[in-house]
């Protein structure tokens, strides 16, 4: 096993906040965030993915849920002030945040966009998240990633009360 470290560990590293780092076997495509959370035992609820939107006028807003819900856009454009948000093309994720799909990380952006976590990350001890890299998880506090981006708690996601 390489002893990889990210842009996303050394930001931990350099802030001084306790991470965890898990690795899982993986090809050189993506796989889904339910399927990392198997490789890495870990409960859905606590693993979170990061989704990146626009608003069509060149403002983009990042939103970081539990890998088994599904983003509610309306929800999302409102928790950002905007009056509609849509997911930006695959092909954009590296131009807008550096990242590659599956490698999506909430930390260490080219720029530093409007952030909003999922409601339930506050519930939880500990979150993973991508560690910037396809294959590399961190697992920390939400807290630390709320300080770390500026980020808020929202209720984001499709299927919940209003």
């Amino acid at each position: 096993m390489k002893n990889v470290k990210t842009n996303v560990m050394r930001i931990l590293e350099k802030e001084k906040i306790p991470y965890r780092r898990c690795e899982y076997a993986h090809g050189k495509e993506a796989v889904d965030g339910v399927t990392v959370a198997k490789l890495l035992s870990q409960d859905p609820e606590t693993v979170f993915k990061t989704l990146v939107t626009t608003n069509g006028k060149q403002e983009y807003f990042v939103f970081v849920i539990p890998v088994e819900k599904e983003l509610d856009l309306k929800k999302a454009a409102k928790a950002v002030g905007a009056k509609s948000v849509e997911m930006i093309h695959v092909k954009d994720i590296n131009i807008i945040t550096g990242y590659i799909r599956g490698g999506c990380s909430p930390l260490g952006m080219k720029k530093q966009y409007k952030t909003v976590f999922h409601e339930s990350a506050k519930d939880q001890k500990e979150i993973a998240v991508s560690a910037g890299k396809i294959g590399y998880q961190i697992i920390t506090a939400p807290d630390n990633l709320i300080s770390l981006t500026g980020g808020i708690y929202c209720d984001i996601c499709k299927g919940e009360k209003a």
